[in-house]
């Protein structure tokens, strides 16, 4: 008995060995530790394990994390969901502005909500209230970098989203040797540091948040040549939506002298106007497109609809674990804090991430999910794997140090094939890292 036991330890370590084995022509390719390397690639349709190394160790998905969170949000919400701003009115004139979070939302589309008020005697506003209880307060994710704050890629997200909640900073050069001018697009108060220098043809511009004076308080520092455009997000998010409103009433020409108090809406409020944008917008810019801000909001959006509650982080997670839960999905190995995979808290392994995506694909089906996740040539992978086209379908994800690709691989002999593949090496390239994952991936092909 003692033998046979010893027998079948060494034939599993074999088979293990075996399949940890199948990639290393490729991971000799490229100075990568073996040890910094996950893979795991499963039968899309039986979930039978084809090749896996380190596929149990603990890493962080960066934004391959979205296929984490958007599919049981979008279960919640349903694919007929609208983002919505919407304006009522109460019996006695009171006016209320309802927050939706709405990513997509515009200054122009605000100015077309406030010019439906109606206004009988001198053209003067009451009252007007926002109901910002859509959301919580809370307008960045745990963990998150704060030194990224200036990051167009990461900004600031909540209740009172507008205009991509960024502006733009303008950097125009003066006179040779003197300091450039600095604007921006919009008006939005904030003390800008001018270290910048005119050149005749050197321009390395460095934009800093000097948080020790002011969040609103950058310091722009450099040569200029030309002019340079560049987008900053929005530090107070109510305050930038605030500003907007009040040009909103001058263009028009309301007169409102009061202030914005937050409060919930009435029951007996009558619906005036309403903005609104689907959701199909957002499938397209999270899965494709890696939109952070995005894939927060409606992330918590659909925390907020499964609570009926104020969406907030815990509200989310709540959600995503009864997700899991009610699709047989065991999520106790992980730990999410977010909706993008900005923050580093998140840990998952390639392990599950095969058996997530095995999972979604019988409740979506691999038709669907190819037109939600992008293909070589569109969104993350425009300039990647062109020659995998219609035949790869996943979703990318990077952070200093860390790179990731997870998704659906239709291989060469027609079979589909769930994977995952992930480093966390800060010795290495981000190239290398990328290149890795490429070479892996046209193995898998050529050999499954």
């Amino acid at each position: 008995m003692k033998k046979v036991l010893i027998s079948l330890f060494v034939f599993v370590l074999m088979i293990q060995g075996a399949l940890a084995s199948n990639f290393n022509k490729s991971i000799k390719r490229f100075d990568i530790p073996k040890n910094s390397i996950s893979i795991s690639f499963k039968e899309l349709n039986t979930g039978k394990l084809k090749s896996e190394l380190n596929s149990k160790m603990p890493v962080s998905p960066a934004s391959t994390q979205k296929l984490l969170t958007y599919f049981p949000s979008l279960n919640i919400l349903g694919e007929d969901y609208n983002f919505s701003t919407k304006l009522y009115v109460t019996q006695n004139k009171d006016y209320y502005i309802v927050l939706g979070a709405d990513p997509y939302l515009t200054t122009d589309e605000l100015n077309l909500l406030v010019s439906k008020i109606k206004i009988k005697k001198w053209g003067e506003l009451k009252n007007l209230y926002i109901d910002d209880t859509v959301l919580d307060n809370k307008t960045w994710g745990e963990g998150w970098q704060w030194d990224d704050d200036l990051n167009p890629y990461m900004p600031k997200f909540g209740a009172y989203n507008l205009d991509k909640n960024l502006y733009t900073l303008i950097v125009r050069p003066t006179k040779l040797s003197a300091p450039a001018e600095i604007f921006s697009d919009i008006f939005y108060p904030a003390t800008y540091i001018n270290q910048t220098e005119t050149s005749l043809d050197k321009t390395d511009l460095q934009f800093l948040r000097e948080y020790y004076i002011t969040p609103d308080s950058i310091t722009v520092k450099g040569n200029v040549s030309h002019e340079v455009k560049t987008l900053i997000p929005v530090s107070y998010l109510r305050k930038y939506f605030i500003l907007r409103l009040d040009e909103a009433f001058r263009n028009a020409k309301i007169s409102y002298y009061g202030k914005y108090p937050k409060a919930k809406l009435p029951a007996n409020a009558t619906l005036v106007y309403e903005i609104k944008h689907p959701i199909a917008q957002a499938t397209k810019d999270v899965l494709k497109n890696s939109n952070n801000m995005i894939a927060e909001t409606v992330f918590k959006l659909a925390g907020g609809k499964y609570t009926n509650n104020t969406g907030t982080e815990s509200s989310a997670m709540a959600m995503f674990n009864n997700y899991c839960q009610k699709n047989k999905i065991d999520y106790t190995k992980i730990h999410i804090t977010d909706g993008s995979g900005v923050s580093k808290n998140n840990l998952i392994n390639a392990d599950f991430m095969t058996d997530y995506i095995i999972s979604i694909n019988k409740i979506y089906g691999t038709e669907k999910l190819q037109k939600m996740l992008p293909t070589a040539g569109e969104g993350t992978l425009e300039h990647r794997m062109f020659y995998l086209k219609d035949k790869l379908w996943a979703k990318t994800g990077t952070l200093s140090n860390i790179s990731g690709i997870t998704g659906i691989l239709q291989t060469k002999n027609g079979h589909y094939y769930a994977f995952a593949i992930y480093e966390t090496d800060g010795n290495s390239k981000e190239t290398d890292k990328k290149m890795l994952e490429e070479f892996i991936i046209r193995e898998a092909y050529n050999k499954y």
